[in-house]
C-alpha cells in the first residue's frame, strides 16, 4: 500500500505527532508498505527540504514545507510530491496546533481540498478541540467551539474515508459532533532498545519528557516521602529529556525532602530506552483524562513500566472512563504496588492500522 503522512513538523525529538509518525512509517516500511511523509507547516527548516530520516535502522522518505511561506506555495510544492508519489491513500496527523500557532487552521480544509490526485483519506486526531474540561476559561471554550467548525470542516471539504483517535474519550467528543472515529492507540516516541541489565539499588522513579504546570509535585513527594520506612529500598528520582521550567521547583521540593534524585536533560534514545527500562515506575503529568494521547505514557508501557499519574485537575464535562495500566495519584492515598503492564507494540498498531485501511 503506497501512504502519504501529512503532519505539520517531523524534526527528530523536537515535535511528538512527527516522531510518532516517523516511527509508524518506519515499521510500515519494514513490513512490505510504501509511505513517505510530508510536514506541512515545518518549523524546523527556512526552505523546502526532501530528506531521509532513520527510525529504528529504517530510513523514511520526508519533505518538509517551511511554516513561513505562502499557502499558494505550500499547495505547489504539496501538489509536486502527489504527482510524484501518486498514493492510494493520504493520512493527515491532526492536531490544530501543528497548522497555526494559535490552533486555528482555517486555510487547511480548502488548502486540502484542492490537492489533486486519485487517493483516499485518512484522518487521525490525536488532539481536539479547548473547552471540553469543566476547568475551561471562558476564551478557551470560545476558542474550541471554532476549532470544533474547522475539525468538522475538513473531514467534510476532502470526504475522509476513515478516522482514528487514540483514546474513548476523544471518541465520544468526536461522535457527540457526528464524527464516528474508530480507536488506534498510539505507540511511544522512544524505541525499545534497551535491556534490562541489573538489580538497581533503589526504588527507580522515573520523569520523562515536560513537567505540566498544576501538577500536584508537593503532595506526590510527601507521600512518597511518608513511604520511605515502609520500603525495602531508597527511593531516586530520575528526570530525562526536555522537562521544562517546572524541573527547578521539583528539585527544591525533594531536597527539601531528603530524596535522591539525579537531573539528565536530553538525552539519545538509546540511553532514555536504558533508563526507562532499568525503571520501576514513570510519572505522567499529563491530565489523567487525557494520559492515551501521551507518547510519554506510551513509552513507559512499551518499557513495561507502571506509570503513575500526577496532574493537575483536568475534568471532562462528559465521557470520563477509567484508564487502563495507570495509577492514579491521590493525596495521602499513594501506594507502590506494581500491576502487569498491557503492552500495545509498534507492529501492533502497523498492522491494525493496515488492517482499518484495508477494509475501508
Amino acid at each position: 500500500m503506497k501512504i502519504l503522512f501529512i503532519c505539520g513538523s517531523i524534526e527528530p525529538g523536537k515535535d511528538g505527532v512527527g516522531d510518532y509518525t516517523r516511527r509508524l512509517c518506519g515499521e510500515l516500511i519494514r513490513i512490505g508498505h510504501d509511505v513517505k511523509i510530508l510536514s506541512l507547516s515545518d518549523f524546523d527548516t527556512v526552505t523546502f527540504l526532501q530528506e531521509f530520516q532513520e527510525t529504528e535502522e529504517t530510513k523514511v522518505h520526508v519533505s518538509r514545507i517551511p511554516v513561513a511561506v505562502s499557502n499558494r506555495q505550500r499547495h505547489i510544492w504539496t501538489q509536486e510530491v502527489l504527482n510524484d508519489f501518486e498514493p492510494e491513500w493520504i493520512s493527515l496527523q491532526y492536531v490544530p496546533y501543528s497548522f497555526n500557532p494559535k490552533g486555528l487552521p482555517f486555510w487547511l480544509p480548502s488548502f486540502l481540498k484542492k490537492l489533486k490526485g486519485n487517493h483516499r483519506w485518512h484522518v487521525m486526531f490525536h488532539e481536539l478541540w479547548l473547552g471540553i474540561d469543566t476547568e475551561s476559561s471562558l476564551k478557551h471554550k470560545c476558542i474550541g467551539k471554532v476549532q470544533q467548525l474547522i475539525a468538522k470542516r475538513i473531514i467534510r471539504k476532502i470526504k475522509t474515508n476513515f478516522i482514528n483517535t487514540q483514546n474513548k474519550l476523544y471518541q465520544y467528543f468526536l461522535k457527540s459532533r457526528n464524527i464516528n472515529a474508530a480507536i488506534l492507540p498510539i505507540c511511544g516516541n522512544i524505541p525499545l532498545t534497551g535491556e534490562k541489565s541489573r538489580m538497581n539499588d533503589y526504588i527507580q522513579i522515573v520523569l520523562f519528557g515536560t513537567i505540566h504546570p498544576g501538577a500536584p509535585f508537593q503532595d506526590f513527594i510527601d507521600d512518597l516521602g511518608n513511604l520511605k520506612s515502609e520500603l525495602h529500598k531508597p527511593i531516586k528520582l530520575i528526570f530525562i529529556g526536555k522537562n521544562g521550567t517546572e524541573l527547578y521547583d521539583c528539585i527544591d521540593i525533594l531536597e527539601n525532602r531528603d530524596i535522591e534524585y539525579e537531573v539528565m536533560g536530553i538525552q539519545s534514545e538509546a540511553i532514555i530506552s536504558q533508563v526507562l527500562i532499568d525503571s520501576d515506575f514513570g510519572i505522567s503529568t499529563t491530565p489523567y483524562f487525557q494520559t492515551e494521547k501521551s507518547g510519554v505514557f506510551a513509552a513507559y508501557k512499551e518499557h513495561q513500566i507502571n506509570a503513575i499519574s500526577v496532574s493537575r485537575e483536568w475534568t471532562p464535562t462528559k465521557g470520563q472512563y477509567t484508564i487502563p495500566n495507570i495509577i492514579k495519584y491521590e493525596k495521602n492515598n499513594l501506594k507502590l504496588t506494581p500491576m502487569p503492564v498491557q503492552v500495545f507494540d509498534l507492529n501492533s498498531l502497523a498492522s491494525q492500522f493496515i488492517k482499518s485501511l484495508s477494509v475501508s
